[in-house]
């Protein structure tokens, strides 16, 4: 039997290798949009993660004429608002590192108590299918979310994972206790936004034969 192809509408290799990972499609190849050689970049100036991921999975299809998913995810602070939201990986500026991202967060949230440090990450997965482009509204598209919710907590721990991990303590952590940047990637991928989006996600999948 043929291998089926999935493109994931990202250059983030920290992004591919977890949904390889979570979604576990045993016969379907997940390609990133280097993969394919693609020079053009969706437009993600949405207001919601939806927005965007729905925005990403259908820019993907078009260009490649395969079926597309597309991850749009990002943290929800309390304190700020719900902010940075889908700023989140732009929040220290356009071309901002994640240590960049999580001093600027420290600093905004500097003196306050944990009960005020209350977050969340949030993920949208969204999957096109390429052939219907002439239906209004574009490609039809199938939409899962999941959230993790914790803290924000007053300095880095651990290297592990990538973007805020090293400074969100889950909701299971008391104060001053482990960050997902000290989790293992088994522990992680229990309890994790993305993971609970894939775990929506994957029976879709597997019901349209991937």
């Amino acid at each position: 039997m043929s291998r089926r192809r999935l493109l994931v509408a990202t250059r983030s290799t920290h992004k591919l290798r977890e949904l390889r990972e979570l979604l576990d499609l045993g016969r379907t190849d997940l390609l990133s949009l280097d993969d394919l050689g693609t020079a053009d970049d969706p437009v993600e100036d949405g207001a919601t993660f939806e927005t965007n991921a729905a925005s990403k999975a259908r820019f993907g299809a078009r260009v490649s004429g395969l079926p597309t998913l597309a991850d749009d995810s990002g943290l929800e602070v309390d304190a700020l608002g719900g902010g940075p939201g889908v700023r989140t990986r732009r929040y220290a500026g356009e071309n901002a590192s994640d240590a960049d991202n999580n001093a600027r967060l420290l600093e905004a949230l500097h003196g306050l108590p944990p009960e005020r440090r209350g977050a969340r990450y949030v993920c949208v997965l969204a999957l096109a299918l390429p052939g219907s482009a002439g239906l209004r509204g574009g490609l039809p598209l199938i939409v899962t979310r999941g959230t993790c919710r914790g803290r924000i907590a007053t300095e880095p721990r651990g290297t592990s994972g990538f973007g805020y991990d090293p400074i969100f303590e889950p909701a299971s952590e008391p104060p001053g206790g482990r960050t997902l940047g000290t989790w293992s990637a088994a522990e992680k991928h229990a309890i994790s936004h993305r993971a609970r989006a894939a775990r929506r996600m994957a029976p879709r999948l597997f019901a349209l034969g991937f």
